[in-house]
Order: structure tokens, then C-alpha cells, then sequence
């Protein structure tokens, strides 16, 4: 089953988890559509879903640093040498965050959350997972 967005329970056990002010990394593991899958009736025009996972990622990278975020790593998957037969990933993505509660404030801002209709659209499968530094 895909993994698309976190539930409100997801998002108070990230919170819970992770250390607070403390900087956290945050790897995102991503698998496109071949054509974005936008609501029937939405007003986006057709294109693949790399390139509605682009439409999101104008306003995500600018919330990202507006945060005092970065992205530290963007590179593409090629193979999955652990992981079960199905599981594959198109794209790694790690950013960093000052803080978890940086972070949060990211994902309540009304313009992020407005864009996080194109990654919706654009995702097939999709992984976020909270990380700090030993």
C-alpha cells in the first residue's frame, strides 16, 4: 500500500520521537507516477510525475530554507540490493533541519501545504523517515 503522507498519528510520534532542539536530517525515499495522478477536475495541467514532483519542490525548497533547512543530498536510485523484490525508489533526498520543531512549522505553513498537492500527485510510493546524527 502506498505511503503518501503522514497521518495526524504519524506526525505526533515524529514529534514525540525525535529530539527537540536538536538538528535533524530527514530522508525521503521516492517513487514517481508515470503521469501525475491529480483529482479529476483539478485545474493542473498533465504532465509526468517527476515534473508535478518539480511543481511541488519550487515552494518545498523555499519553505525548506525559509525554515534554515538544506538540502544535503539529491541523487537518483538505481537498485535496491536489500530490500524486498518490489521495492524500488527513483529518487534519495536528505535534508537537513535545525531542529524538529523547525521542521513542523515547514509542514503547518498554509503556501507548503497548498504545494503538497503536486507531491501527492506525483508520488506512486513515497518514505520519510527522521533521522539525528550520532
Amino acid at each position: 500500500m502506498p505511503s503518501l503522507n503522514p497521518s495526524a498519528q504519524q506526525l505526533a510520534h515524529y514529534a514525540e520521537a525525535m529530539p527537540a532542539g536538536t538538528p535533524v536530517l530527514m530522508l525521503n525515499l521516492l517513487r514517481y507516477h508515470a503521469e501525475a495522478n491529480y483529482p479529476s477536475g483539478s485545474a493542473h495541467a498533465a504532465c509526468s510525475g517527476r515534473e508535478a514532483y518539480a511543481r511541488y519542490s519550487r515552494t518545498a525548497l523555499a519553505k525548506v530554507k525559509a525554515a534554515g533547512g538544506e538540502v544535503t543530498l539529491m541523487a537518483q536510485a538505481h537498485a535496491a540490493l536489500i530490500a524486498p523484490a518490489d521495492e524500488q525508489w527513483d529518487d534519495i533526498l536528505l535534508v537537513s533541519y535545525p531542529s524538529r520543531e523547525a521542521f513542523l512549522a515547514m509542514l503547518a505553513d498554509e503556501e507548503y501545504r497548498a504545494a503538497t498537492v503536486h507531491r501527492t500527485a506525483a508520488l506512486a510510493d513515497s518514505r520519510l523517515i527522521g533521522a539525528t546524527r550520532r
